[in-house]
């Protein structure tokens, strides 16, 4: 099956119109799309993570790594090698790349390191603290009076 039908979904779920568009345009490159260089994608604790790609043969000149809202960029450019050389087998790939990672509302890259032929990428979720659950109390900050049978109890007749 190469395609699926979130239309159902759509008519019934208000504000999911970005993750439903993830999804379909994901099911649409599955089919042929290159699979270098190849990845990994790590958690590394409740609010970080870490994609790592093998860039064998690439400096960091080489990579170009663009942040956007709620996309991550990664382009390898490698330069031209010099026409002398006689290569009698070729298994390095020589090849540019281009690597789409899309990202979660508040996640942003914390940092990049290129070391052994692997570019390592760490992300961090931060959510603004407006956006945080916060408890609400019921009834606000109001003392309510209860009275007994005798009168106002000692609390409510100190007020």
């Amino acid at each position: 099956m190469n395609r699926f039908d979130l239309t159902p979904y759509r008519r019934s779920m208000v504000g999911f119109d970005r993750i439903f568009d993830v999804l379909e345009n994901q099911a649409r490159s599955q089919g042929g799309g290159d699979k270098y260089p190849p990845f990994n994608i790590e958690r590394r604790g409740q609010d970080a993570y870490r994609i790592t790609l093998a860039v064998a043969g690439f400096k960091a000149a080489d990579i170009d790594i663009t942040a956007q809202a709620n996309l991550l960029v990664i382009k390898g450019n490698k330069g031209e090698e010099s026409a002398d050389s006689d290569f009698l087998h070729v298994g390095i790939a020589q090849r540019g790349f281009e690597r789409r990672f899309e990202l979660a509302d508040y996640v942003r890259v914390d940092g990049a390191e290129l070391a052994d032929g692997l570019l390592i990428i760490d992300l961090v979720r931060e959510v603004p603290e407006a956006m945080k659950p916060k408890k609400i109390a019921i009834g606000g900050n109001r003392l309510s009076v209860v009275e007994s049978e005798d009168g106002p109890d000692d609390e409510s007749a100190a007020a």
